[in-house]
């Protein structure tokens, strides 16, 4: 099965209340609903903020973001984004990852305009894995994206082993597809719950984002017949 996050804030509060029992996702950024998706979530994945730090051009204060990560990764089915910079090189990111304090629980970002032996590289030194869409393959599902996503699984699926816990960051529309992710997070309910359609309350999108699971493996793309269109 392939978990859902649910990004936060979901207001008002009756909202995200309706969808209890859910794994949220909580940014740094807007930490405001940290502690009530504790009290009614199954799990929480605590995001770093990279990406509205990137949007809005400020240096965020990841120190900050190391003591607030330590309280509530006191709960076992929290989990953390290790700290990244959009469109740096590979060494600062590195270097980010080195520097998080609580590695048990935490999550590097490898983004998809690094080589793709960092990639793999991450994925055998790491349980769990994110990924990000950065720069030219910001579009997710766009034909540039799905190209470069087959070409960073491929690799993977080649060796032996299971399949390991891969992460798409602002990766709702992804969930059925060909690609093996274990997880996804979307900020699609707390954007789009206020439209006043009857079909989007939080209970029905709830139950549409999760209807559908990514495989177990990637079996590939054959994009030859691309180069001809």
């Amino acid at each position: 099965m392939t978990l859902h996050y649910h990004g936060t804030p979901i207001t008002p509060t009756a909202k995200i209340l309706r969808i209890a029992g859910s794994n949220f996702c909580v940014s740094h950024a807007r930490p405001d609903q940290v502690e009530l998706a504790h009290q009614i979530g199954q799990s929480v994945m605590l995001d770093c903020g990279a990406f509205s730090a990137w949007k809005r051009g400020y240096v965020p204060d990841w120190n900050a973001y190391y003591t607030w990560c330590d309280k509530w990764l006191n709960f076992p089915t929290t989990w953390a984004v290790i700290p990244d910079v959009i469109d740096a090189g590979t060494q600062e990111q590195d270097a980010l990852i080195r520097e998080f304090p609580h590695k048990e629980r935490g999550a590097p970002v490898w983004h998809m305009d690094e080589p793709i032996s960092r990639f793999e590289r991450l994925t055998e030194e790491w349980p769990r894995v994110c990924i990000g869409s950065t720069a030219e393959y910001r579009n997710v599902l766009s034909p540039e994206w799905e190209r470069r996503m087959d070409e960073a699984w491929t690799p993977i699926a080649k060796r032996s082993g299971r399949t390991p816990w891969v992460h798409m960051l602002r990766g709702g529309q992804v969930r059925g597809l060909r690609w093996p992710f274990a997880s996804t997070d979307s900020v699609n309910i707390g954007q789009n719950c206020h439209s006043g359609r009857p079909h989007n309350n939080p209970e029905e999108m709830k139950r549409r984002i999760e209807a559908a699971n990514c495989p177990a493996r990637f079996s590939g793309r054959d994009h030859t017949m691309e180069l001809f269109a």
